[in-house]
Parts: C-alpha cells; sequence; structure tokens
C-alpha cells in the first residue's frame, strides 16, 4: 500500500511571522529611521502578497524592503514640469536652499522669544520682521499673520468690526476653494459698503459712500483675472485722497516693482502712494513660506498686534525661520523660475529631448508659455519651451520616484523644466525612461 502524501500547508501557515520578518536588518534600521508602525505596515502589506500566492515565502523581507516609504510624511516630493510657477496644488513657492536649513534649524530649540544675552523673554519673531521692514523701508512697521486672507481678517476684525468697509464691487473676488472675499469680510463683523460697477468704479464712487462710518476704503488687486474692454478703476494715490485710510491687497507678495510683471502691483509703490496698509501673501511671488504680510502705518499696526485675533493667527518658529532666510538670502527659486532665459530653457529641453530619442522616444521641444499661477499676474505668458512626449507617460510618472508632473495638452504631455531645479534635469530624464518602460513604450532592452 503506497504511503500517503502528506496534506497540503495551508497558504496562511506558510506566512513568515511578523516578528520574524521585523527581524531583518534592513527592517530593523527603517523602524529607526521611520517608526515601527510604518515598518510594520510595509510587512503586513507584504504577508497579504504571500497569503495570496503573489510571491513565495522567502522573498517576503525583500518584498517589505521595497514597500518602505522613502519618508515618514505621507507628503511626496514632485518635480513641477508644468510651466506653473507658485503651483497652489503643489505647496506654492518652493522655498530657496537657505531658507529650507533656517527650517531645520528651527526645528530644534531655538531662541524664538528668548534673549541669550540676558536670559529673559524677548519679542517674538524680531529677526523675520526686522527683515521684513528692510526689504520695504516705506513701511513703517510690519506684522505677520499665517496666510494672506488671515492678513485681511485681522484687518477687518481690528478696525472695521460694526462699521463700514468701502470697497469696488468688482473687486469682491473668488479666492479658491470656494471661498469668497465678501463672505470673508462679512464673518468678521464689518459691513461691506459695495460701490462702482462689475468693469467701471469712479473716485466719486468712493467720494459719495465714505463717511462717519466708515472704518478703511478697501482696494484689492483682482490677481486671479482680468478685466479687459469697457473698464476703468481707481488707483490707490487718488483713494488716499478720500477722508478714510486705505487698506490695500496686493495678493502676490511682490515687495518691489519688477519690470517683467508690469501690471502687478508691489507693496513698496502703493505705499507710497498712499496706502496706511498693505496686505500680501508670502509664499507667492516672495517666494517665502505661507504666512500673510501686514506692512503699513505704526498706529495701524500697533492696534493689529494688539488684537485677541493675532495671537489666533500668529506664526510658527519654522515659518518665521523661513521668512527671514527668503528675506535675507539669495534670490528664491520663485524669481529665477519667472525670469529665467528663454533661450537657457531651449538648450535644456533640447538636451532632454536628445536623450530621450536616443533610448527610443519620441520626443520633440515645442514652444510653450510658462505661467505666475498663484493668482499673480493673470494672462501673463512667460516665453520659454517644453519637451512634448506621449500622453501615455503622464499617469506613471506622477505615481514614479521622484513624481513628475507635467502640463497634458492636445493629446500629448508636455514637460517644461521652467521649476525644474537645473540639477534634476537627469532626473526627470530618468523617471520618463522608467515610465515609459512600465507602459510598454520602451523595450526593457533599450540603453539607458
Amino acid at each position: 500500500m503506497a504511503p500517503e502524501s502528506p496534506a497540503p500547508v495551508a497558504p496562511r501557515r506558510r506566512v513568515p511571522r511578523t516578528d520574524t520578518v521585523l527581524a531583518d536588518p534592513r527592517l530593523s534600521e527603517a523602524a529607526a529611521r521611520l517608526g515601527p508602525a510604518l515598518v510594520k505596515q510595509a510587512v503586513h502589506r507584504a504577508q497579504d502578497k504571500v497569503r495570496a500566492g503573489e510571491v513565495t515565502p522567502d522573498r517576503i523581507g525583500d518584498l517589505a524592503v521595497g514597500l518602505l516609504p522613502d519618508h515618514a510624511t505621507t507628503l511626496r516630493p514632485v518635480l513641477n514640469a508644468t510651466g506653473v510657477v507658485i503651483h497652489t496644488n503643489l505647496g506654492r513657492a518652493p522655498l530657496s536652499a537657505q531658507a529650507r536649513a533656517a527650517v531645520d534649524i528651527a526645528a530644534g530649540h531655538v531662541d524664538v522669544e528668548y534673549d541669550t544675552a540676558t536670559g529673559r523673554r524677548d519679542r517674538r519673531g524680531r529677526a523675520a520682521l526686522d527683515a521684513l521692514r528692510a526689504a520695504v523701508p516705506d513701511a513703517e512697521d510690519a506684522h505677520l499673520v499665517n496666510n494672506g486672507a488671515a492678513a485681511l481678517v485681522l484687518a477687518a476684525t481690528a478696525l472695521a468690526q460694526g462699521r463700514e468697509i468701502v470697497v469696488g464691487r468688482g473687486e469682491l473676488i473668488e479666492i479658491g476653494d470656494g471661498f469668497r472675499l465678501p463672505d470673508l469680510l462679512v464673518s468678521t463683523g464689518a459691513r461691506l459698503r459695495e460701490v462702482g460697477t462689475t468693469n467701471r468704479t469712479h473716485l466719486g464712487d468712493y467720494r459719495a459712500a465714505v463717511g462717519p462710518d466708515t472704518a478703511f476704503v478697501l482696494k484689492i488687486h483682482p490677481s486671479n483675472f482680468r478685466v479687459e474692454g469697457f473698464t476703468s478703476a481707481v488707483s490707490v494715490a487718488e483713494l488716499a485722497t478720500l477722508d478714510a485710510p486705505v487698506v490695500a491687497d496686493i495678493g502676490s507678495g511682490l515687495l518691489r516693482p519688477d519690470p517683467l510683471l508690469p501690471a502687478e502691483p508691489d507693496a513698496a509703490t502703493w505705499l507710497r502712494q498712499g496706502a496706511a496698509l498693505v496686505t500680501a501673501s508670502a509664499d507667492k511671488l516672495l517666494g517665502g513660506p505661507q504666512a500673510g504680510l501686514l506692512l503699513g502705518t505704526t498706529q495701524l499696526i500697533d492696534r493689529l498686534r494688539r488684537h485677541p485675533l493675532a495671537r489666533a493667527l500668529r506664526v510658527d518658529k519654522l515659518t518665521l525661520a523661513a521668512l527671514e532666510a527668503t528675506l535675507r538670502g539669495p534670490e528664491p527659486p520663485v524669481h529665477r523660475a519667472v525670469h529665467i532665459d528663454p533661450e537657457r530653457l531651449r538648450e535644456r529641453s533640447a538636451t532632454l529631448a536628445a536623450a530621450l530619442t536616443a533610448r527610443g522616444l519620441v520626443a520633440t521641444v515645442t514652444p510653450h508659455p510658462g505661467a505666475v499661477g498663484g493668482g499673480g499676474a493673470p494672462g501673463l505668458a512667460l516665453p520659454g519651451f517644453a519637451v512634448q512626449v506621449s500622453e501615455a507617460l503622464a499617469a506613471p510618472l506622477r505615481r514614479g520616484r521622484p513624481a513628475v508632473v507635467g502640463r497634458t495638452a492636445h493629446g500629448a504631455l508636455l514637460l517644461d523644466l521652467r521649476c525644474v531645479p537645473e540639477e534634476r534635469d537627469g532626473d526627470v530624464l530618468t523617471a520618463t525612461v522608467a515610465a515609459a518602460r512600465s507602459t510598454g513604450l520602451l523595450d526593457d532592452r533599450a540603453g539607458g
């Protein structure tokens, strides 16, 4: 009688124990770097694949290592190849190397509210505020809050609660994600007095509306749209002749005039024209971290700083460090991307296209206008070029390491190197080749 065959081992019994897998030195090192929870998640995912029969038990260690995230945060580094400099969905302004180094310093214990000479408490954010005042000497004083909308909220709450804000009807904008400026201002307890029409507003409209109950006249730069044709608007210089202070929001964070952006207002100019208070975002054309800037007279800034809401809107030490480094350091990436030489973009694009072509991909250089983005300089085209490849590469490039985000148009994917650091061009090449292989557009035997 033939001996019976041993019963097959159930798949779940062939799965290595969690503690056995975690004993792998590579996973032990990862636990110290990423934390044990993330490493266990990778191990459990690997065990599930063994149970499903997708891999053999002897490969579970390699699989778990391959499933580990690069960082403890779920945020993924992205190479912005869209040609949009201030891309809100990609985090707006990328910080300079100096600002990133400053954030690293601020991550530990620092003298953010401490005087090391006296051993006593000191004014919070003093160095960042000094740098901001130095950058805009037309401002008597300055204050910081956590974003541009918060700057307007603080101004309206501290100066106009229970009173009127006079504002041009054509400047009542929606600032994104469904948030509308009128709703934001009314939520502070202020009342809006709209003047003029959507396309035309005159000084007389403001003059007729200003009265004893007017807290201030609000001037808002419509930075995320453009009205053309039969239009008229009133300048800050004209508004400053009225019997009410002018609060002006420039939006984009441009501190001084830029010849490349002639239609974009800047803080220095509007202060010189008579604005009592100018508000702006720091993470747009200024190129810094998310923050709201308030620049103006000593009297108004002091009222804002002392208001109870100012504490709720204050910035943290990381923002203070990054902003100071942005203001004091070399030009940030945003400035370089906006002002990049188009001919240099063409050369870099040609190099990338040639390298892709040499590896068997269809890649061509095409003119591609960049954009400021982030609600700045609407309608302004920044001359440039991009590499045109198959649209089928868009999704695998987004999912790759690093993630590369381009722009799809007319059935093609455009890779614009304007916002890609030049030393990362090779990473775009490597990622594109990998994406092409994953989609079958490039044979594994191809060069590179």
